[in-house]
């Protein structure tokens, strides 16, 4: 038995380490499940819309259904749930529904995790073939939806047809693959792990934004909640349609008012609403814009306590990150410029033409949105992360671009110490010359009073002699001279022989 295991393992590799590679069930082919990862969405998305265009038609009054008009007008509605701008009687409309377009990027990332799964890839490359099929896919059902539409009251424009749908298929596909994979090593590699925590910071920051522009969506619908609902018309089918057209169009009003509360605001024709400003005009008649105020309301800048709110909350998740406080502020950075990225993004998606009437268009500013948010991020969070981490102790200004110095070792430490010793032995020695030239420099002073000593003790000898010249007490010859050496044993020499023993005599 263990020599077939053996037989079937590689002799240079351990068993259980084969390379997986792209191979499949032995029962599933790679062809169909790269048409079923392609195809799959396109038929559901498409299944989807002409079932709700079904509906709104089979309820609405005056309507008389048709299966084969509503297979023709599911393909427009289709294209519109990819953001590809349509022509209706000669009048755009660029304002297209944001739920759709979610549906359809999780329908199509979705199908490309499953497929990757079914398909064993054991490397990223390995799916690349993959998201090429998806892409393909969508890039070839969008020319012909848009052939189709020659001639008809609902046009779209071939290139955008063809590319928007491809663009945006191949990102969610992508966004599915490395949700199994995970980010390439060689991206990941090169990527500053502060930025990618940056990179999360910020989507946090996105993602409560949003949450603040819900909640005061949701405040103001309720508290306007009898205009909603006398927009509502009385029958069922009308009713049904407005609700739909509501719900579809649910995520742009969350932008919408998440411009709002950031300060920018919003524009619908000649309506614009924000902050510090009101400027009436007429809106549609659509029960989710029932909550737009119809002036302006002094306690409307206490909504800033929101986004203050966010910012905080991203200062409050990064401030464990690093114990320098530069490399929070590096990280907070990244996070304000991904929010203002996002803002940008998600304020063109929610905007667009409407018509050539009088609410056309209907835009967020994206331009200062995008400025404001990142300075909604930064600000606050900023200080929070700066204040509330941990403080390590500050290089110097040199090192800046070093993130560990090199602490000195201890050969350097006892050259700078033999050095600091040598120096202050030189400046004893020096000190000591000092010393000496001053003790020379009083010394020589006292030399000319040693000299007049000793002539003074001369003079004393010369005195004593000719007093015993003139007394007559010269001494013999004889008798030798005894050396005066001390001027004291000669005074008392002198006092002796001159005074006591002379006087004897002459008496």
């Amino acid at each position: 038995m263990v020599e077939d295991m053996q037989v079937l393992t590689s002799p240079g590799r351990p068993a259980g380490d084969e390379p997986v590679g792209d191979s499949l069930d032995q029962d599933v082919p790679r062809f169909r499940v790269l048409l079923a990862a392609a195809l799959g969405p396109l038929v559901t998305g498409y299944a989807v819309v002409a079932t709700l265009l079904a509906l709104v038609t089979l309820t609405a009054q005056h309507a008389v259904f048709s299966a084969g008009g509503v297979l023709l007008s599911a393909g427009p509605g289709w294209l519109a749930a990819y953001q590809v701008e349509l022509g209706i009687g000669g009048h755009p409309l660029g304002m297209l529904p944001l739920l759709p377009t979610i549906g359809v990027v999780l329908l199509v990332a979705r199908a490309a995790a499953k497929a990757v799964r079914r398909l064993r890839c054991a490397r990223l490359r390995h799916a690349v073939p993959l998201i090429a099929t998806i892409s393909g896919a969508h890039l070839l059902f969008g020319v012909l939806i848009s052939l189709l539409s020659i001639g008809e009251p609902v046009r779209a424009n071939f290139w955008l047809a063809a590319v928007v749908p491809a663009v945006i298929s191949g990102l969610a596909a992508t966004g599915g693959v490395l949700r199994r994979f995970g980010m390439p090593r060689v991206l990941a590699d090169r990527l500053d792990p502060l930025a990618l925590r940056g990179l999360r910071a910020g989507l946090l920051g996105l993602f409560a934004l949003l949450a603040a522009g819900a909640l005061t969506l949701t405040a103001a619908t309720a508290l306007s909640a009898r205009t909603v609902s006398s927009l509502f018309e009385p029958s069922f089918g009308s009713s049904f349609g407005l609700f739909l057209l509501s719900l579809l169009y649910l995520p742009n009003a969350v932008v919408a008012a998440m411009s709002f509360v950031s300060g920018p605001g919003f524009s619908i024709g000649s309506l614009d609403v924000h902050l510090i400003g009101y400027r009436g005009g007429s809106v549609p008649g659509v029960p989710l814009l029932g909550g737009i105020p119809e002036h302006a309301a002094s306690w409307w800048p206490v909504l800033l306590v929101l986004p203050l709110a966010v910012g905080v909350l991203v200062g409050w998740s990064v401030r464990a990150v690093d114990e320098d406080p530069a490399a929070r502020l590096r990280v907070v950075v990244v996070a304000g410029a991904v929010v203002g990225f996002g803002c940008v993004l998600l304020g063109t998606l929610a905007g667009g033409r409407l018509g050539d009437g009088p609410f056309d268009p209907v835009s967020v500013p994206v331009g200062v949105a995008s400025i404001v948010a990142f300075c909604w991020i930064v600000i606050p969070a900023g200080f929070v992360a700066f204040f509330a981490g941990a403080h390590a102790p500050m290089q110097p200004v040199g090192s800046l671009e070093v993130e560990d110095e090199a602490e000195p070792e201890p050969e350097a430490e006892s050259e700078s110490a033999e050095s600091e010793d040598a120096e202050e032995s030189e400046s004893e020695s020096d000190e000591d010359v000092a010393d000496t030239d001053e003790a020379e420099e009083s010394e020589d002073p006292e030399e000319p009073a040693e000299e007049s000593d000793e002539a003074s003790a001369e003079g004393d000898e010369d005195f004593d002699a000719e007093a015993d010249a003139e007394l007559g007490l010269d001494l013999p010859e004889d008798e030798p001279e005894t050396p005066a050496e001390e001027p004291d044993a000669v005074t008392e020499s002198t006092e002796d022989s001159g005074d006591a023993k002379p006087a004897e005599d002459d008496r």
